[in-house]
């Protein structure tokens, strides 16, 4: 990976070990309701994500230096997605500005790389001869209202552990 997970402005450091991240929809901001002749209908207000990252290594985060009171840049290493025949992409998050996006063209059956650019959030990808589908890969950053991680340490074991749980703000 080229890339480290950030929080805040700081790197995750190598040795604090390698980040398992979930990334979803937030579902506070959903429903489904069923109108008068019995229609499901889902109601959107506000689309927002959040997940968890967790890790265990040789040594803790260091995040304690961080202002945890407001919110922070997180610059994650958990790629999205959006995919399909078309050549242009409007991107549904923001990638990454040190991680450019990048691009992917199903052809028969096997995921070859083509170039893409991607500007103010809207991807091109470079036609591929014979490709039957595309997808854009990136890596999203946001705004993210988080706790300091909960920590352990297995003496024995020379280890720490450590959980976060984040919120885009």
């Amino acid at each position: 990976m080229s890339v480290p997970l950030m929080l805040g402005g700081l790197p995750i450091a190598l040795h604090a070990g390698a980040p398992v991240i979930t990334d979803g929809k937030l579902a506070a901001g959903t429903g489904t309701v069923r109108l008068s002749g019995g229609t499901l209908v889902k109601m959107e207000r506000y689309s927002k994500r959040a997940g968890t990252i967790s890790a265990q290594g040789w040594m803790p985060p260091a995040w304690g230096g961080l202002d945890f009171s407001g919110p922070l840049e997180l610059r994650s290493t958990k790629v999205r997605t959006v995919a399909g025949t078309g050549l242009v992409y409007t991107l549904p998050f923001t990638p990454r500005p040190d991680q450019e996006p990048w691009a992917l063209a199903l052809v028969g059956g096997e995921w070859v790389p083509t170039p893409c650019s991607t500007v103010a959030g809207v991807s091109t990808v470079t036609a591929v001869p014979g490709a039957t589908q595309y997808q854009v890969w990136a890596m999203p950053v946001y705004s993210v209202m988080v706790d300091p991680p909960d920590e352990s340490q297995d003496q024995s074991a020379n280890a720490h552990s450590w959980t976060l749980s984040w919120e885009e703000a």
